[in-house]
């Protein structure tokens, strides 16, 4: 049985870094959160599978969970909104257990 050669992954070109040049990554801290992230343009996951991490991404906006570990997210145009909220559904500055958002604009790699 004759297998299909896997399709090049384009994610981490220089090509697919200047049509999404801008990064967003959600970092936990060990206790489970969820978080909505907005653009105004397009966003695509980056590192992990959407599905093995519980995340939907469609379009211009993402959303998802975390507890340890981190969510990156490559996009273009601006970042629109952002929520992140733990386990009950308190949002920060009122809950130290929030995961962090960091938002880079222009990184190339």
């Amino acid at each position: 049985m004759a297998r299909d050669t896997p399709a090049a992954d384009d994610a981490q070109t220089p090509q697919h870094h200047s049509t999404l040049p801008n990064l967003v990554t959600i970092v936990g801290r060990g206790v489970p959160s969820s978080f909505e992230i907005t653009v105004d343009g397009d966003i695509e996951m980056v590192d992990d599978e959407p599905t093995e991490s519980a995340t939907v991404v469609s379009g211009s906006g993402a959303e998802g969970a975390v507890d340890t570990g981190v969510r990156r997210f490559r996009f273009s145009g601006e970042m629109a909104n952002v929520r992140v909220v733990d386990w009950n559904g308190n949002t920060a500055p009122e809950s130290t257990s929030v995961p962090t958002v960091h938002v880079d604009y222009g990184v190339t790699n």
